[in-house]
């Protein structure tokens, strides 16, 4: 397959080191909250939306090495190219050559507490009843697909019940290729720690899966 998403980590082994962090340390760098700042502004114009930029994030080559805040940089970056809101050869002077392209909407400095504030719910109204019930024993797709998918690897084809019925949101498969929203029913499914990670563990995971990652089991 051509799609390979390097932030799909779960249940793989891991050779770094893992650092952790005091509670509200948000920077690391004087460039970063600038990073985030224009990643937002630039997210706000509606050139792309939120699944697609976790899509080229995750497949950037260099994925592994780069710090938080270069992968957004790195993902911007790319984006900008794939959308025509910026050529090479201004990313590598770092400033504008050529005549701007128009954008569709533009977050200003006094709209961002509310902008930030109402956030970008994802929740729809149902167009069908739900396909699964809480209770109901389910599993997940067993194949790996060519695209953006929020189905972790370590949970393909794997049998969980169903816990909760969390609406219909937007299904992130389909935004981020530029297929539309085609929302879907999302659930929290709980899996036994023994059926994704074989016999010595108690514990349970739960993940949200929409629902075209479910089957029924009998």
């Amino acid at each position: 397959m051509s799609y390979r998403s390097h932030a799909d980590l779960g249940g793989q082994e891991q050779t770094a080191t893992i650092r952790p962090e005091r509670e509200g340390d948000l920077f690391h760098a004087s460039w970063e909250p600038r990073a985030l700042a224009v990643t937002l502004a630039m997210g706000a114009t509606g050139s792309w939306n939120i699944d697609m930029s976790r899509s080229v994030r995750e497949t950037l080559p260099d994925y592994p090495s780069l710090s938080y805040y270069e992968i957004w940089i790195a993902g911007l970056e790319k984006l900008l190219l794939q959308h025509g809101l910026a050529a090479q050869d201004e990313l590598a002077a770092g400033r504008m050559m050529h005549p701007a392209r128009p954008v569709a909407r533009v977050l200003r400095a006094a709209d961002v507490p509310a902008a930030l504030a109402k956030g970008s719910p994802t929740e729809r109204p149902a167009m069908a009843p739900a396909l699964f019930k809480v209770g109901d024993t389910v599993r997940t797709r067993a194949s790996a697909v060519d695209h953006h998918t929020r189905l972790p690897a370590y949970a393909r084809g794997k049998a969980g019940r169903i816990e909760h019925i969390r609406g219909v949101h937007v299904f992130a498969d389909a935004n981020a290729q530029g297929l539309g929203e085609q929302p879907q029913w999302l659930y929290t499914v709980v899996f036994d720690g023994r059926e994704l990670w074989g016999s010595g563990t108690s514990l349970k995971v739960s993940i949200d899966a929409w629902e075209p990652y479910l089957e029924r089991l009998a």
